[in-house]
């Protein structure tokens, strides 16, 4: 297949564009700058100015969208809500454009959406037929998959991957969190009960990979594994394979007085299952985070 990723350099991308490529796919990327990355061609385009130009799109099979803002970069000032909107929400729009300007669109959009739909739900089991939350990162979430839906009307089989918390050796919430487990600092996060919706890098880009040859998938799929835990329970997970206690906590007010509206990102209780990836056959290699945690490490 012939695949256009836009992302590629992100946490998923990378991966997913090395993988594709090894396996005979024909991956190009697009960048706001015109520069070669080495292994794939790159084409520039900035999701903010205008539709991607139809030499990017033209002749593709696929079309893998993960580009966007990091949402936890740091306090959400008024500025970051909107660059993390925009580059979601325009950014997608503008893409779509730039099918609509071709003769022939790709068959297939993959596009990025995030757990952070379902909002903070608590206790609730969550899957892919549930409503979305109230707050900034729902609402976010809620356009961002309505622009890409936007690209059916083209007959695009169109997938909305909602991603939970990748865990990976560099990059991401991980390498983060690392010094101060290793310093035996580390802790709860408020209370620790919420649900922590986590899953392993490599099953991030199955479960990508997955959604692209099996035209049984549309609409939302989950990207989380089917272990789910709770705050405390990752914690103590990751304080034991590292061999360092956990016995500190940050309060949810201290948390808030940090991070602001950000704080919402670490404090959410997302009970997020895998439905649709298991029930289209799907296989994980990193069901369980004890596994998951002793691979990375």
């Amino acid at each position: 297949m012939k695949i256009l990723v836009t992302g590629a350099t992100g946490l998923i991308g990378g991966a997913l564009c090395g993988q594709l490529s090894d396996e005979g796919h024909e991956v190009a990327t697009v960048s706001r700058r015109a520069q070669s990355s080495g292994r794939f061609p790159v084409i520039r385009w900035d999701p903010l100015e205008g539709p991607v130009p139809a030499a990017a799109v033209d002749g593709c099979d696929a079309v893998i969208h993960l580009a966007g803002e990091p949402v936890a970069g740091g306090r959400w000032t008024p500025e970051i809500k909107r660059r993390i909107r925009d580059s979601r929400v325009i950014g997608t729009r503008n893409l779509i454009a730039g099918f609509r300007a071709t003769s022939q669109p790709p068959r297939i959009l993959l596009s990025a959406s995030a757990v952070g739909y379902y909002g903070s739900r608590g206790d609730e089991i969550l899957d892919e037929t549930s409503k979305p939350g109230a707050g900034f990162l729902p609402e976010v979430s809620i356009e961002w998959e309505r622009e890409a839906q936007a690209a059916a009307e083209l007959g695009v089989r169109v997938v909305q991957v909602r991603i939970g918390v990748v865990l990976a050796r560099e990059g991401g919430a991980l390498p983060k969190m690392l010094p101060a487990f290793r310093l035996g600092i580390a802790g709860n996060l408020g209370d620790g009960r919420q649900w922590f919706p986590w899953i392993h890098q490599a099953d991030a880009v199955g479960i990508i990979r997955h959604a692209l040859l099996n035209d049984a998938v549309r609409g939302p799929i989950n990207a989380v594994a089917p272990d789910i835990v709770t705050n405390a329970e990752f914690t103590k997970a990751l304080g034991r394979a590292l061999k360092r206690p956990t016995f500190f906590s940050a309060p949810a007010f201290a948390l808030s007085l940090v991070l602001g509206e950000m704080a919402e990102v670490v404090l959410a209780s997302q009970r997020v299952l895998p439905h649709v990836a298991e029930a289209t056959g799907y296989r994980f290699r990193f069901p369980g985070l004890e596994e998951a945690l002793k691979d990375l490490l």
